[in-house]
């Protein structure tokens, strides 16, 4: 997260009525819900991961056990129920 000096991006008339409420401290302004990114949109971990499960669900539909599975993601045998068991 990046600061900005508010007097360099808010109008006067907005920095003053903010100023009646926060005086030299610091204020976090969050993004608006409707433009927030979900998890692991940014980094690739949420691709990464529906990949890795889509992997999983394919490999158990062709036969492999899950106790087999556990072992190739290095996952728990209660993880790898959840993924193939879930509705997708």
């Amino acid at each position: 997260m990046k600061y900005v000096n508010a007097d360099s991006i808010l109008p006067e008339s907005l920095l003053k009525e903010v100023q009646k409420y926060v005086q030299g401290g610091m204020i976090y302004i969050p993004t608006p819900e409707q433009s927030r990114k979900k998890w692991g949109e940014c980094s690739g971990g949420r691709t990464y991961l529906n990949q890795r499960n889509d992997e999983i669900r394919r490999n158990f539909s062709a036969g492999a056990k899950i106790d087999q599975l556990s072992e190739q993601f290095c996952l728990s045998c209660d993880s790898i129920k959840k993924i193939v068991y879930s509705k997708k």
